[in-house]
């Protein structure tokens, strides 16, 4: 998949506070978004705004296009 992660999400949430206990407990994330940024997987984009909400950044801080070579 030509998008990929910038940053390791879950690490800058635990950085603001937000563990993945709390991510669930507080039912900010659910389990399998949580899974998904685990695995460096796509999110919907209504998960990819609340991200950019709770970490005070632009999608473009979080994911980068990168062309994939043609053979």
């Amino acid at each position: 998949m030509p998008i990929k992660y910038k940053i390791d999400v879950l690490a800058e949430l635990k950085v603001k506070g937000y563990s993945t206990t709390v991510l669930r407990r507080d039912k900010i994330l659910g389990e399998s978004a949580i899974q998904r940024l685990r695995c460096k997987q796509s999110v919907s984009y209504t998960v990819l705004a609340r991200l950019c909400k709770m970490l005070d950044c632009q999608p473009g801080d979080i994911l980068e296009y990168i062309p994939e070579e043609k053979d």
